[in-house]
């Protein structure tokens, strides 16, 4: 009896400190579910837990949202995510997330920033993508352990489907498989992928084929200046990191660089973000060691803090708005493209009408193609949105009287226009179940960065 009671209250004592503060220290799968459960229940008018799946071994893949509204998708909120520990050796990322979240919910209502953007974004965080690598690896490791890759013996990052090649790969592992079907269900608009090994902010494109994307050694997205501004900000709003020199064998301009010119990825994340999902992913690596001694987990937290909140502001670049009829209604499947920005997979609207799309002030035109009416065309003024914590709202409203055409929206996704001859030409982003059949396109590397 004595001894039921005891443990009974260590327990108790486990769980309710957790409401008091987050300590510095590494935390298993069983650790992580515990902390997640508290905050959620503590906090629960402004987050919500939910899992996106399981991984090889049936661990909960969690995700922690907060926002004004954490239960669903509102129209006008932006969703932004955070994803850690793609790789299991790699774990800061793992405890800077879990710390991110400490901070936000404890300074809710007590720090403007931090309040506001709760207030005006919806924020998931996944503090591990893979669980089962985690609890394989072993610390301290520097370099490379086995717990890197999934239970499969697969890299999740080398997994996804690839737009530039279609090389032979592993099946589509389910820790992958569960975040494609998070990516395809949510309006995710920004991301970030917490890696380890070295520091820098890596951006897309990972891969190449040649085609006109490839410039002196960069492989260019139609974005590339939104993608230089997200890697500064977060490189210039962490402490070294814009240094360029940390790791003692690379040096990177800025703190940042282009993930081809850096080396060939094929089957990555950030970039099947930004083809698939119309979600702008970097990739940041926050450590030369993989997986350090956990006294430096606090410094590692003050180099990052202000780093990671700097980042999610910007969820709020550019415009925001809905393709609408001349009642009101919603056009859902829309295709919203900015002049000169050829993206491989054009941009529709969501199941609301809603578009979000990401860019640095200045003049653009934007063309709003919907089936059988005559595309409408705007020109429109983008301000500096992260620092009023709200993009420019702007809707598209097609006229009962407006013309008919016999034009037709853009595919959904094409690489018609692009020098790549893969099968992935035809595919319709929103067909998930064919992404799936095709979720081989990733080839794996012996590289152990990203």
């Amino acid at each position: 009896m004595f001894l039921r009671t005891v443990l009974h209250c260590l327990w108790i004592g486990s769980m309710t400190s957790w409401v008091w503060g987050l300590d510095f220290n590494f935390h298993d799968s069983k650790q992580i579910e515990a902390y997640l459960q508290s905050v959620s229940k503590n906090y629960s008018t402004f987050t919500n837990l939910y899992s996106i799946g399981k991984s090889v071994q049936g661990r909960e893949l969690w995700v922690l949202v907060l926002g004004k509204y954490p239960m669903e998708h509102k129209v006008g909120i932006p969703e932004f995510k955070y994803v850690g520990n793609m790789h299991g050796d790699e774990v800061v990322g793992r405890e800077m997330l879990l710390h991110l979240i400490d901070y936000l919910v404890k300074n809710y209502g007590a720090d403007s920033t931090v309040t506001r953007l709760i207030d005006s974004s919806r924020l998931h965080v996944l503090p591990s993508m893979n669980p089962d690598g985690f609890e394989a690896s072993a610390p301290p490791d520097c370099v490379f352990s086995k717990g890197r890759y999934n239970r499969n013996n697969v890299d999740l990052n080398r997994n996804f489907p690839d737009t530039f090649s279609m090389a032979a790969s592993s099946r589509v592992q389910p820790e992958t498989q569960a975040v494609m079907s998070w990516i395809q269900s949510e309006s995710f608009v920004l991301s970030a992928n917490l890696h380890g090994g070295t520091v820098v902010a890596s951006y897309p494109y990972d891969n190449s084929n040649g085609g006109s994307e490839l410039v002196n050694g960069v492989s260019r997205s139609p974005d590339h200046d939104v993608y230089v501004h997200l890697a500064k900000t977060y490189s210039y709003n962490h402490t070294t990191m814009h240094t360029g020199s940390q790791c003692g064998s690379s040096t990177f301009p800025d703190g940042i660089t282009n993930g081809y010119q850096w080396y060939t990825l094929i089957g990555g994340m950030q970039d099947y973000n930004y083809i698939w999902g119309q979600c702008f992913e970097i990739t940041l690596e926050l450590s030369c060691c993989k997986y350090p001694p956990a006294d430096q987990l606090a410094d590692f937290w003050q180099e990052n803090r202000a780093a990671l909140l700097a980042y999610m502001q910007q969820v709020h670049l550019g415009v925001k708005g809905q393709v609408l009829d001349v009642d009101g209604n919603p056009i859902p499947s829309a295709v919203v493209e900015v002049q000169g920005r050829n993206n491989i997979c054009p941009y529709k609207t969501n199941k609301h009408g809603e578009y979000y799309r990401l860019l640095l002030p200045g003049t653009y035109t934007f063309v709003v193609t919907v089936p059988g009416r005559e595309p409408m065309k705007r020109t429109l003024q983008i301000p500096n949105g992260p620092a009023s914590f709200s993009a420019l709202k702007y809707d598209f409203v097609f006229q009962s009287n407006s013309p008919i055409s016999d034009s037709v929206a853009a595919e959904s996704c094409t690489t018609a226009n692009h020098s790549s001859n893969n099968a992935a030409a035809s595919l319709q982003v929103p067909h998930f179940a064919i992404l799936l059949a095709l979720a081989g396109a990733a080839a794996m590397s012996g590289l152990v960065h990203s």
